[in-house]
């Protein structure tokens, strides 16, 4: 099966770049694509300095939906928004003061990857960071994602003028000799060729876990909320668990896909509560960015054989099997209702899955309906109109929304998402206003 390649590299232009991002992509191109996926054959979709966030999204969205392996190699800069402090990476016309509306949030990279499996989606990455961002990731690590292999650096700002990305030249001069090694040598072998230049950075190994300056060590920094794994890479090594979980892993209820056969499980192990969502997308149908995949933290436990649900409802969406993946998604929410109550982030989740789910189908009308129901449940449950994962959640629903095209379902969801806008109106300005401008059409068609 052919594999895919997007070759990102994004840094702004004038006063603000800290890294010449662009300037790998000739290196890069000069590689075979079959050496650049570690497939027989590859596609590879190429963005030099790209101006708008949801054209970034876009081309990121069509490779994870890919089918085959999938490689992103991403060259550029991180900033923190000023609202949200959370890491953004920058694009051409990203400055300080338009971080939160320019640049491309990271967990909308996260996000994407999600429903991939860490055994065929990799991030090599090299990345600098400007004061604000490198304080931010060196205390609390750069979360990558539960299912995605990453490897790279992360590299303070430079003292003069805009710095070299050598991290990935190098990795792209090794690929010149027409052989891609595993993930893990190539990044060894890199770092062995620049010593010097990674002095002090951030390193990053395997999918999710933290990140320690090159030559030392520091105390391990949570990923993010602890979830059960399975057998990729999920926490700094193939079988990490996070804190408080009995075991690495456990097994899918019945589900046949292809290589993939287990028996019915016991009831989900608990993992901590969702994160962040965001997205500012409404009315273009190409645009669902939303937040974070929970991540995982460090604390080593020998592997587990037992596939992770995520990565076997991945493979049933992939192959199409899509009632097949929301009830297998169904059944891991009603053990995590009885085990831990409705409102609890482990049934939330699921509920999360579903929705989602829903919209690989092709269902927007379920898909919105889900997604105002986790809003509806997360407000019940105390959580603020500003958090994040009820923010993205009416966001998403707004999203979904936009592409029902039966009149009668459209006016009844519009009137929830538009009762649920007053009290969350989003990160976006004008949503609430967006809502009511459609209903008002669809009011006044026959």
């Amino acid at each position: 099966m052919p594999g895919t390649v997007l070759l990102l590299a994004a840094s702004p232009v004038g006063r603000g770049r800290l890294v010449d991002a662009a300037g790998v992509l000739p290196v890069l191109a000069a590689v075979a694509p079959a050496v650049l996926s570690g497939a027989d054959t590859a596609n590879v979709v190429e963005l030099a300095d790209p101006l708008e966030p949801q054209a970034v999204l876009t081309r990121l969205r069509a490779a994870a939906a890919a089918p085959g392996p999938l490689t992103v190699y991403l060259t550029g800069q991180l900033h923190l928004d000023r609202r949200q402090h959370r890491p953004h990476l920058a694009l051409a016309r990203t400055t300080a003061a338009t971080v939160r509306y320019t640049a491309l949030p990271w967990h909308w990279i996260r996000e994407e990857l999600r429903l991939r499996s860490a055994a065929d989606t990799a991030l090599v990455v090299d990345l600098h960071a400007d004061t604000e961002a490198w304080k931010h990731i060196t205390e609390q690590g750069l979360d990558c994602g539960p299912y995605t292999a990453v490897y790279g650096r992360v590299a303070p700002p430079a003292r003069r003028g805009p710095a070299e990305p050598a991290y990935m030249k190098t990795v792209a001069t090794l690929l010149r000799s027409g052989h891609r090694p595993p993930l893990g040598v190539l990044h060894e072998q890199a770092l062995g060729r620049i010593p010097e230049e990674t002095r002090g950075n951030l390193l990053l190994a395997h999918a999710g876990g933290w990140t320690a300056p090159a030559g030392g060590s520091a105390t391990p920094a949570p990923a993010g909320p602890a979830v059960p794994l399975g057998t990729g890479p999920a926490g700094g090594a193939p079988g990490t668990a996070a804190p408080g979980l009995a075991a690495p892993g456990f097994p899918v209820p019945g589900l046949a896909v292809p290589g993939l056969s287990v028996p019915d499980p016991e009831p989900p192990a608990p993992w901590g509560p969702a994160a962040d969502r965001s997205g500012d997308c409404f009315a273009d149908r190409s645009c669902d960015p939303s937040g974070d995949r929970p991540g995982e933290s460090s604390g080593r436990q020998s592997a587990d054989p037992d596939p992770d649900p995520h990565a076997a409802i991945s493979a049933a969406v992939r192959g199409g099997l899509h009632r097949e993946a929301d009830g297998l998604a169904a059944r891991y929410e009603e053990a995590a209702v009885r085990a831990h109550g409705a409102g609890s982030e482990q049934a939330l989740h699921w509920r999360e899955v579903r929705a989602d789910l829903a919209m690989f189908a092709g269902d927007p009308v379920r898909s919105c309906r889900a997604w105002l129901a986790v809003a509806e449940a997360r407000l019940a449950a105390g959580q603020p109109a500003n958090a994040p994962a009820v923010e993205a959640a009416v966001d998403r629903a707004h999203h979904q929304w936009g592409r029902v095209e039966d009149p009668a379902r459209a006016r009844e969801l519009g009137l929830a998402l538009a009762r649920l806008r007053l009290t969350v109106p989003g990160r976006r300005r004008g949503a609430l206003e967006n809502v009511q401008r459609q209903l008002g059409r669809l009011q006044a068609a026959p």
